[in-house]
């Protein structure tokens, strides 16, 4: 027990740690009022159906939180998930339903691939080059489909994306299953650990002996790969490839991202951040429909909680930096008078 407290009071000294409680207590603030002025919030049906919305958000952004740790930035997302979307439905005439959703992720780990390719190794910077291949990646599900959608998919193509595993959706158990997956790669695997250190100093990390070029390869490759997946569970969804889907869908990941505690300057978040930022996000959009507010002013909403969100990891660096300094200040002085 005394272990537990111990890790929880460390966690709750870093930036990190103090923004996940300010994120839970706001979260938590943002419910009780949507449950009061609107009763049927707080519904199981409704619950089920913030997770079922977010899902896509949860999934790719599980990839993202660890690119954006190293230092990464990746734009093409939302062009991956309705590339991916339009293949799976093309292919899915052709072939059984699984192979075709497992060959259209792979299409998003081969764009994911080209990014880590065009920033890793030619050295392109990380926004020009990811806003690239959301040109390209949308231009060729534009080509796919003739910027119609593709409806011939087969009666099983749905499942995947409004299936159910017992009395959960299977695109929340996808989620889960990413948000698994990746805070194990992020805790417990020297892919984490090199995230981080390439994130927090590159050139210290690549004296150490850190693969610097490779770890920020296979975090690319994966922000594809689970873009592509997403493309999938969204397609399957709505029972149809559209290669209009997803436009904007990169900032919600990235709000979502940044609002669960990962800095822009990269070398610390977390996933389960991650997944509570997108939990605050999708909560408030459910509850300002429930309400009948206006998209506009949702959209308004979400800048705000952005602005705020970027703010408030810059006050809290800037404590933490002033701690630090404070604490070499003394350092001398109390060897000096330890001394005397």
């Amino acid at each position: 027990m005394s272990r537990v407290v111990s890790s929880v009071r460390r966690s709750l000294g870093t930036t990190s740690g103090r923004k996940m409680a300010i994120n839970l207590i706001a979260l938590g603030a943002i419910c009780l009022v949507f449950s009061i002025l609107a009763p049927r919030f707080s519904s199981p049906d409704n619950l089920w159906n913030i997770l079922r919305q977010i899902s896509a958000v949860l999934i790719v952004g599980s990839a993202v939180t660890m690119l954006m740790v190293s230092g990464g930035f990746d734009l093409s997302v939302g062009a991956v998930l309705a590339l991916s979307g339009v293949t799976a439905a093309l292919l899915s005439e052709q072939m059984p339903v699984p192979l075709a959703f497992l060959i259209a992720t792979m299409v998003g780990a081969a764009v994911g691939m080209l990014n880590g390719f065009l920033v890793v190794v030619i050295g392109i910077n990380a926004v020009i080059a990811t806003l690239g291949t959301l040109y390209v990646s949308r231009g060729t599900a534009l080509l796919l489909s003739n910027g119609v959608p593709v409806y011939s998919v087969p009666s099983d193509f749905k499942w995947l994306g409004t299936g159910y595993l017992g009395p959960v959706p299977i695109p929340v158990v996808t989620a889960g299953i990413c948000l698994l997956v990746f805070t194990i790669l992020e805790r417990r695997t020297l892919l984490g650990r090199y995230a981080v250190a390439v994130g927090s100093n590159p050139t210290a990390a690549q004296l150490s002996g850190v693969p610097l070029q490779q770890t920020r390869f296979i975090l690319y490759t994966l922000s594809g790969a689970t873009a592509g997946l997403a493309g999938c569970v969204w397609a399957s969804r709505v029972n149809s490839g559209l290669s209009t889907v997803g436009v904007g869908f990169e900032f919600d990941v990235i709000v979502a991202t940044l609002l669960g505690g990962t800095s822009l300057l990269g070398g610390q978040g977390t996933v389960i951040g991650m997944a509570v930022g997108a939990l605050i996000v999708g909560v408030l959009n459910n509850g300002f429909n429930i309400l009948g507010v206006q998209s506009f002013w949702q959209t308004v909403a979400l800048g705000t909680v952005l602005v705020v969100a970027v703010g408030l990891d810059a006050v809290l660096r800037r404590e933490d930096l002033a701690v630090r300094v404070r604490r070499r200040a003394r350092g001398p002085d109390a060897v000096g008078s330890q001394a005397s």
